[in-house]
C-alpha cells in the first residue's frame, strides 16, 4: 500500500477539488442558469447559500461518521453520493430541483471532506507528512484560480448543448478517478476509529432547523416584503439554536459524546474567534456574490470573461496564503490584521473605482484592487483556525477544528443572504448599469465595515498560533467563491 500513498493522496485532492469546484462554479454560472431556468434574484441567492449550509450542518457530523464507520468508507460514500447529486444538478429543470440538488451536494461533501485530513495521515508516515500537505497546499490553490475560468470556458463553450450543465457534469470525471484510485490506493479497511461514538441526530436536526430558520428570513424577506411572519421566523431562530446548546449540554451531563464540546466556547478567544469566522466569512462570499453579478448582469460579460476578470482575486489569495505561511510564526496574531488592513486597502480602492468610473467602469479597472484585496485575504486564511485555537486543550481541539469549519460554511451562508439582500434590493426593478454601479458601491461599504468589526475582533484572539499538531486550515473553497 505504501506505493500508492501518492495515488491515494490525488483520491483525496481530487475529492476536495470536486467541493472547491461547486463552491465557486454558481457565482460564475449564476446568470446562466436564471436565463436558462427563470426564477428569481433570491433563487440565484439559494442556489448558492443552499450548498454551504447543508455543508454547514453535515460538518458537525461528517467527522464523526469517519471515526465511527471508517474514514476509507464515509469518503467513498461520499464520492459517490457527490457525483450523483452533480448529475442531479446539471439535470435540474427548476430552480427548486437545482436547490434541492445543491442540498444533497452540501450533505455529501460534508461526509466527504472531512475525511482527507485523517487518511493523508494514515497514508504517508509521520517524516512524509510535510510533503504530502506540502503537495495538497498549491495544487488546491492552484485549483483556486483556475477552477472559476474553467467553469466559465465551459459554459460559454455550451458544448453539446449543455450551457451551465457542464460545471457540474464535469464532476463526474473527476469522482470516477476518485473513486477508483481511493478503492485501489487508500489504506485500510473500514474498521471504526472510534467504537463508542453515538450519533446525535436529533442535535443534528435542531442545528439544521435553527440554520434555516436564520438564514431564510434574511434571503426571502426582501421577496415577501418583509411580512411580521419573517421576523418571527427570525426570532425564533434563537430559540431553535439555544435548544441545540442545551441538548449538547445535557448530552455532556450524561455521558454521550455531544456533536460540540461547548467547554471551548467559555474561552473568550475561541467565542471571539467564531465571531470572526462569521464576520470574515460573510464579508468576502458576499462581496463575491455582488461583483460577479455586477459583472455578468450589469457589464453583461460572459461568464468566461467575469471569471477571468476576478482571477487576480485569486491569484491575490494564492500570493497571500505563500507570505503568510512563512511568516505567520515570526508575526502571529499580527499577520491577520496585516491581511485585514490589505483588504480594507483594496475594498477603498474599489469603491473609488465605482464611484470614479461609474457605467464607464470595466475589468482592467477592477483588476488592481481585487489582487490587493486577494493578497490580503490569503493571508488570513493559512493562520486564522491555528490562532482561532491557540489556547484550546489538546483533548478538545477535533470538536473545537470541527465546529470552526462548520461555522465559516454558515458565515458564507449569511454573507450570500445579507450582502446578496441588499444588492439585489438596491437594484430592485431598475435593471440598468447605474443600479448596478450603485448596488456595488453600497455593498463595498457594507463589507468594508464588516472588515472593520474584524480587525477589532483579532485583538482578543491569542498572540500566536497553536503550538502543537495545527488545526486544519479554513476551506480553500472560498478563496474566490
Amino acid at each position: 500500500m505504501r506505493n500508492h500513498k501518492w495515488l491515494g493522496l490525488f483520491a483525496v485532492l481530487a475529492a476536495t477539488i470536486m467541493n472547491l469546484l461547486d463552491s465557486t462554479v454558481v457565482t460564475v454560472a449564476a446568470p446562466a442558469i436564471r436565463a436558462d431556468l427563470g426564477g428569481s434574484y433570491a433563487s440565484l441567492q439559494w442556489i448558492a447559500a443552499s450548498y454551504t449550509l447543508a455543508l454547514a450542518v453535515g460538518l458537525l457530523t461528517g467527522g464523526r461518521l469517519g471515526d465511527m464507520f471508517g474514514r476509507k468508507r464515509m469518503l467513498m460514500i461520499g464520492v459517490v453520493g457527490f457525483v450523483v447529486a452533480s448529475l442531479a444538478c446539471a439535470a435540474a429543470w427548476s430552480p427548486e430541483t437545482l436547490i434541492g440538488a445543491r442540498v444533497l451536494q452540501g450533505l455529501f461533501g460534508a461526509v466527504m471532506i472531512p475525511q482527507g485530513f485523517g487518511l493523508i495521515r494514515d497514508l504517508f508516515p509521520p517524516h512524509e507528512i510535510g510533503k504530502a500537505f506540502g503537495a495538497f497546499g498549491p495544487i488546491i490553490g492552484l485549483s483556486t484560480i483556475f477552477g472559476p475560468v474553467v467553469a466559465g470556458a465551459l459554459v460559454d463553450a455550451d458544448l453539446f448543448g449543455t450551457g451551465w450543465r457542464a460545471v457540474f457534469a464535469i464532476n463526474l470525471p473527476i469522482g470516477l478517478f476518485a473513486l477508483v484510485a481511493g478503492v485501489k490506493a487508500l489504506p485500510g479497511g473500514d474498521r471504526p476509529a472510534v467504537r463508542t461514538l453515538r450519533l446525535d441526530l436529533g442535535g443534528a436536526v435542531l442545528a439544521a432547523t435553527g440554520m434555516l430558520m436564520l438564514v431564510f428570513p434574511l434571503v426571502q424577506g426582501r421577496e415577501l416584503d418583509w411580512p411580521a411572519w419573517i421576523f418571527a421566523l427570525l426570532a425564533a431562530s434563537v430559540g431553535v439554536l439555544g435548544m441545540f446548546v442545551w441538548s449538547q449540554a445535557r448530552r455532556k451531563r450524561t455521558g454521550r459524546t455531544p456533536l460540540v464540546e461547548l467547554s471551548v466556547f467559555a474561552k473568550r478567544s475561541y467565542s471571539t474567534g467564531v465571531l470572526f469566522v462569521i464576520v470574515f466569512f460573510g464579508a468576502i462570499v458576499g462581496l463575491s456574490l455582488a461583483v460577479a453579478m455586477f459583472l455578468q448582469l450589469g457589464l453583461g460579460y460572459s461568464p468566461v470573461k467575469a471569471s477571468l476578470t476576478m482571477a487576480t482575486w485569486a491569484i491575490g489569495a494564492f500570493l497571500g496564503t505563500g507570505f503568510a505561511a512563512a511568516t505567520m510564526a515570526k508575526l502571529g496574531r499580527r499577520v491577520l490584521h496585516v491581511g485585514l488592513s490589505l483588504i480594507a486597502i483594496g475594498l477603498t480602492w474599489l469603491y473609488a473605482v465605482f464611484a470614479d468610473q461609474g457605467v464607464r467602469v470595466d475589468g482592467g479597472d477592477l483588476a488592481w484592487p481585487l489582487l490587493v484585496y486577494g493578497v490580503g485575504m490569503g493571508m488570513i486564511f493559512v493562520p486564522l483556525f491555528d490562532i482561532i485555537m491557540g489556547e484550546i486543550a489538546d483533548h478538545e481541539v477535533g470538536s473545537a477544528a470541527g465546529m470552526l469549519e462548520s461555522i465559516q460554511q454558515l458565515g458564507a451562508s449569511l454573507g450570500v443572504a445579507v450582502l446578496g439582500t441588499v444588492f439585489f434590493g438596491t437594484i430592485g426593478t431598475r435593471f440598468d448599469p447605474a443600479t448596478f454601479v450603485t448596488a456595488s458601491k453600497t455593498v463595498t461599504l457594507l463589507t468594508l465595515g464588516l472588515i472593520g468589526v474584524a480587525f477589532v475582533l483579532g485583538f482578543f484572539l491569542p498572540r500566536r498560533a497553536r503550538a502543537h499538531t495545527p488545526a486544519p486550515a479554513p476551506s480553500p473553497d472560498l478563496v474566490a467563491a
